[in-house]
């Protein structure tokens, strides 16, 4: 299996003169395990002497929709507890006879519920969590469901208290039992993170509360708002726990240890679900950009600049861990990273 590391080294390191970010953590293998990896950068511009690990603990933002939400919904569908598509009112209460109530899982999976487009969770409903959940489960639609692709967090968040109504278990717990501890996934959790861990964990943005970048609380409004522990984001982890998530991805079926989610919900997710609406979705995953059917790969971002891709076809995985956030909001830079990153990894 070819994989162009001098070029992978040479392009992140790029990425940091650039100011893209002040460093990034990396890794590609396939079902057999990890076959590269690199670290570049510092975790933080203000000490320069302090380099970036392969163990360096990432907020990941939006791979939290992946880690935590898509992985115990799997589980939970896996177990025959939930029916994709049946309305969620004919079996959740909470939401019965509102509008989300004739909204399906697998609409909420794929971005077609019609949700509206921003959490906005504060403004809307205060900061009371109980009102939150509330608000956000009997909010009026944007536009019917099925009738478009609109990318919302508002999914994920309602996937995860989803999640916790049908396990009877906080998202946190849930995600531990079924899937982070059985995968050896011992570094992955919610924030905030204890005092031991936060040392290692690379910096995001500016907190204009306290003058200091965040590092330890998640950068997202709404998983602070919530606590740490919501469906949107939240997660924090490091390369190797990715690495063994994705690496089971493409061979539970011979994994020494089971998640609660296998073959069948991977094939599902990773199969396109949206019919001919655009741009194309899985269930949560999408194909990559500048990727053809053929090569089969599938991506999720996280906006605090990180990514993760997966290649059932090519057996092969890539993660890319950065914390492109201590440096812009500019999303154009990373993704250009990003996109020349995938081609570098999953090149034939």
């Amino acid at each position: 299996m070819p994989y162009r590391t001098d070029r992978i080294e040479h392009l992140l390191s790029e990425g940091v003169r650039d100011k893209v970010y002040p460093g990034a953590v990396w890794a590609v293998g396939d079902s057999g395990g990890v076959r590269a990896r690199g670290a570049t950068g510092v975790l933080d511009p203000d000490e320069p002497d302090v380099r970036m690990r392969p163990d360096t603990v990432f907020d990941v933002a939006s791979l939290t929709k992946i880690l935590a939400v898509w992985a115990s919904t799997g589980a939970l569908w896996e177990d025959g507890v939930l029916d994709l598509d049946a309305p969620l009112g004919t079996f959740w209460d909470e939401v019965a006879g509102h509008p989300l109530g004739a909204v399906t899982a697998r609409q909420l999976l794929t971005h077609t519920a019609g949700l509206p487009l921003r959490a906005q969770l504060k403004n809307l409903y205060g900061t009371d969590p109980v009102a939150v959940r509330r608000g956000v489960l009997h909010e009026a639609l944007n536009r019917p469901p099925g009738e478009a692709v609109e990318y919302t967090d508002r999914a994920a968040l309602i996937l995860g208290y989803l999640a916790e109504h049908l396990s009877g278990q906080p998202l946190d717990r849930l995600c531990e039992e079924r899937t982070w501890r059985p995968l050896g996934m011992d570094s992955t959790r919610f924030g905030p993170l204890p005092a031991d861990m936060s040392p290692r964990c690379a910096p995001t943005e500016l907190d204009e509360d306290t003058g200091n970048h965040l590092k330890g609380t998640a950068h997202d409004f709404s998983a602070r708002l919530l606590g740490g522990v919501c469906g949107i984001a939240g997660v924090f982890t490091i390369l190797d726990d990715v690495a063994a998530f994705l690496r089971y991805m493409l061979a539970p079926a011979t994994a020494r240890t089971k998640a609660g989610f296998g073959t069948e919900w991977i094939a599902q997710s990773l199969t396109v679900q949206t019919d001919n609406l655009q741009p194309e979705r899985g269930l949560f995953w999408h194909p990559a950009p500048g990727t053809t059917r053929e090569q089969d790969v599938w991506v999720h971002y996280g906006f605090t600049g990180t990514g993760m891709w997966i290649s059932p076809a090519q057996d092969r995985w890539a993660v890319l861990l950065t914390n492109k956030l201590y440096c812009t909001r500019d999303r154009q830079l990373l993704a250009d990273v990003r996109n020349a990153f995938r081609g570098l990894a999953f090149s034939q």
